[in-house]
């Protein structure tokens, strides 16, 4: 790490202007590499000729699919960061360094067993979302394209987690900057030079995403223990990998069970049409920069506990909790009012088209609606993991955000099948959630309980 990260003491000073510093450069870079994805739905929307919507529409296709697969395995990744903040806090070098190599080990190889799923199921798993055929041959080349890189993807956010587990936010913000550029770049060369359509925008990601996690592994190497990446370490340790996958797994089938839930919508959405596709795509991609915001706060929040629970300062965890959410709201708010000001001008750059712009605005609106439940939601859900709970925030997303979207969609969503009664699940699913999440920590009370055992 570098050395402004190596000084940083979560467990000890004030909490307050660290954790901003820690959630600044990680909301920057979700809200960069959302930036570098809107670039592919604003590059096939304006620059392929009438088959433009259609691409729109093949890539906000992929997006729960692609978003379903990629969170489960970030969920996974936050087994390692906890593990290691846990490790880094008690001054535990030797779990540092087996959690590191380990996580690497695991990245990869999921990764190619997921590239090869990809490759076999592409054209059946878009099929069976309701894709219009005329739509389907695009989403599926997109998809596959995507795929190949899918290795580099998890490797990415795997090291990336490291980082953030040791305090270092920045590394991972300046990398995805030099990637992302690339990826415009190589956007535009493919599509305007090259005349490819939605596989060269895929080609440009993967091709970018290679070289996040090159870079990532490349600063690693050269990083001063306990978190210094060597080749011949690499391998997995049995006992790191069991808490490892304690907390991630849990962690990485609510991220899954919250994208399947979304892949259920998006089917919902796909049965619209080719228009309201393409609405939702532009969207999304504008309604995200907001999500990034609060959920930097959320991981802020599980690496500040994981260290302090580590060190012992319990007293600092439910600190960081109250300060995560504080600070959450304002950020929140503030991005909020940005986007909804400037939220038609910003849907005219994916597509110029007028029904386009209206049926994506009519969606922030009412998601945004809900988004202070969803960062409630989720500095809960990241206050727990620090303390290594990770099962309750899984089942409790199961119960509210699967079961309510399911039961929607199937249940009411037939009565009226419009864009707007598609949308009215998101908010009343996220309070549900929020409201049960804050129960759940106020009856575990996990602060509490370990001040309890400390002082036996």
């Amino acid at each position: 790490m570098d050395r402004e990260a190596a000084k940083k003491n979560m467990t000890e000073g004030s909490l307050w202007d660290k954790l901003f510093s820690f959630a600044l450069p990680l909301a920057a870079t979700g809200i960069l590499q959302q930036l570098f994805n809107a670039a592919d739905i604003a590059v096939v929307g304006r620059c392929t000729g009438e088959a433009g919507q259609g691409a729109m529409a093949a890539v906000g296709a992929n997006s729960p699919i692609i978003g379903l697969i990629v969170n489960a395995f970030v969920g996974i990744s936050l087994g390692t960061n906890v593990v290691i903040a846990n490790a880094i806090g008690r001054g535990d070098r030797k779990t540092t360094g087996k959690a590191l190599h380990t996580s690497v080990v695991i990245a990869v190889i999921g990764g190619i067993f997921l590239a090869l799923g990809g490759e076999l199921f592409a054209e059946r798993i878009l099929g069976s979302q309701k894709v219009p055929e005329d739509v389907l041959p695009m989403a599926v080349l997109y998809f596959r394209v995507y795929m190949t890189g899918i290795p580099v993807v998890l490797l990415y956010n795997f090291l990336a987690a490291v980082f953030r587990a040791s305090g270092d936010t920045r590394t991972p913000l300046v990398v995805l900057v030099i990637s992302g550029s690339l990826n415009v770049v190589l956007n535009l060369i493919f599509v305007l030079g090259l005349k490819r359509t939605v596989d060269g925008v895929a080609a440009a990601t993967v091709i970018s995403s290679c070289i996040s996690a090159v870079l990532l592994f490349v600063k690693l190497m050269k990083a001063e223990p306990p978190v210094r990446l060597e080749l011949k370490s690499l391998g997995i340790d049995g006992q790191v990998l069991k808490k490892i996958l304690a907390i991630g797994i849990p962690a990485g089938v609510q991220s899954a069970v919250f994208s399947f839930a979304n892949i259920i919508i998006q089917a919902a959405i796909n049965s619209l049409g080719t228009v309201v596709m393409a609405a939702s795509s532009a969207a999304f991609n504008i309604e995200i920069f907001a999500y990034d915001v609060f959920n930097s706060f959320s991981q802020a929040c599980t690496t500040f506990v994981g260290q302090n629970y580590g060190a012992g300062r319990i007293d600092r965890c439910r600190r960081t909790m109250a300060l995560c959410m504080v600070e959450g709201s304002i950020c929140l708010g503030a991005t909020i009012l940005l986007i909804l000001f400037f939220g038609r001008d910003i849907l005219s750059v994916f597509n110029p088209d007028p029904a386009v712009i209206e049926v994506g605005y009519q969606r922030l609106v009412i998601i945004f609606s809900a988004y202070f439940f969803s960062m409630s939601y989720e500095v809960l859900s990241g206050y727990l993991r620090g303390f290594g709970i990770s099962v309750v925030p899984a089942i409790i997303t199961m119960l509210c955000i699967c079961g309510t979207r399911i039961s929607w969609i199937y249940l009411v969503f037939p009565k009226d099948p419009s864009f707007k009664n598609v949308m009215l699940v998101y908010p009343i699913s996220l309070a549900a959630t929020a409201v049960l999440m804050l129960f759940a920590v106020l009856v575990i009370r996990p602060a509490k309980k370990h001040m309890k055992q400390a002082s036996a």
